[in-house]
């Protein structure tokens, strides 16, 4: 089967499709792994089936697992096993060197674990979470042979909406169009904040009832801006010394240059041309924001407007030619200073900004 993005899945568990095969999860994102497993788990235990764990990580080897892998249960026949890879196990695999009996041993291990990928059982489901951005190959070539991978990314800006209507279905709530802006606005890609909201908010709330935006909002709690949303507002007000703030401290609590440029920065660049270019044909700021696919209210429409004004088409047009360039240099690995390629194109696009605002 073809890879899943997590948002796909967990539509079709929302529908009453659980996998019949084996269920492989990877991606950078912690809490929509925790996400699909918990979701694949209920779903599973409605059907009948016993949830056993594995954990495995440091010098953990794989017996116990496949013992139950390929042995029965009198008193769970239908069994549902989910083997965590811990990032501890996958290093040690690469790094360990201490015998051929002992790297026999596993390898025979690692590919009965493989063979059992592509096994089918009634009585049994497994699952694996791979706590690392990419599954072993080998592993994922079996899963995806006669079961489903699930890709566990970084949701994209129009992703996120239909993320919250997702954690409000599964609460048995609807959220209005008020409150989907105000948890966006609030907590902007981290979903384990909106889930949380969205948690709190149905303690109270009836069953089936529509939330609103002050029901979401965290009343009492400082409220703050994600960094994404930060970095945008930052660009599009052409500050520099916010922006190269904003873009360290992102780096420094572990995020990508390459993700930031392709997720946020990009994105950002490419709304506030998409406004210009309307603006350019004397379209109002509602034209603007039905071509970005937001209500007129939006922030995120208004931060592409006040960017559109800042720096106008010709250096947006210009600006996206450079930001795509250097997406591509950064993936193909032909700049090797990340940090530095990102931080010297927000200065030059910030210059840029301020030498049309002196001429014009």
């Amino acid at each position: 089967m073809a890879v899943e993005p997590a948002l796909t899945f967990l539509r079709k568990l929302e529908r009453g499709e659980p996998p019949l095969g084996p269920v492989l999860v990877a991606g950078p994102q912690p809490f929509l792994r925790e996400y699909a497993l918990e979701r694949l788990c209920a779903r599973w235990g409605e059907q009948g089936f016993i949830r056993r764990s594995f954990h495995l990580g440091g010098s953990d080897r794989l017996d116990g697992l496949l013992n139950d892998l390929e042995g029965g249960d009198l008193f769970s026949p239908r069994r549902m096993i989910i083997c965590r890879l811990l990032r501890s196990y996958r290093e040690r695999a690469r790094s360990e060197g201490d015998g051929a009996e002992e790297s026999a041993g596993d390898g025979k291990a690692e590919t009965a674990l493989i063979d059992a990928c592509g096994r089918r059982d009634a009585a049994l489901r497994l699952m694996i979470v791979v706590e690392r951005d990419n599954p072993p190959i080998r592993l994922r070539r079996a899963v995806e042979g006669g079961g489903t991978l699930v890709n566990c990314q970084r949701p994209f800006d129009n992703q996120i909406p239909q993320y919250a209507e997702l954690f409000a279905r599964q609460a048995g709530l609807r959220l209005a169009p008020e409150a989907i802006q105000a948890l966006v606005s609030c907590h902007g890609g981290d979903l384990s904040a909106i889930a949380n909201a969205v948690s709190r908010a149905a303690i109270s709330a009836e069953p089936g009832a529509t939330l609103e935006a002050a029901t979401v909002a965290e009343s009492g709690h400082s409220r703050r801006t994600p960094e994404i949303f930060e970095l945008a507002g930052a660009i599009a007000r052409a500050d520099l010394v916010e922006a190269l703030a904003l873009a360290a401290r992102a780096i420094d609590t572990g995020r990508d240059p390459i993700e930031m440029l392709a997720v946020e920065v990009i994105p950002q660049l490419r709304r506030m041309l998409i406004a210009a270019e309307l603006m350019a044909a004397r379209k109002g700021s509602a034209a603007v924001a039905s071509a970005l696919g937001l209500p007129p209210s939006s922030a995120t429409a208004q931060r592409a407007i006040d960017g559109a004004r800042q720096f106008g088409p010709m250096v947006l047009r210009e600006a996206l030619r450079r930001a795509a360039a250097l997406d591509a240099g950064l993936k193909m690995g032909l700049i090797k200073d990340r940090e530095q390629a990102l931080f010297g194109f927000l200065m030059a696009l910030v210059a840029r900004a301020g030498r049309e605002v002196a001429a014009g």
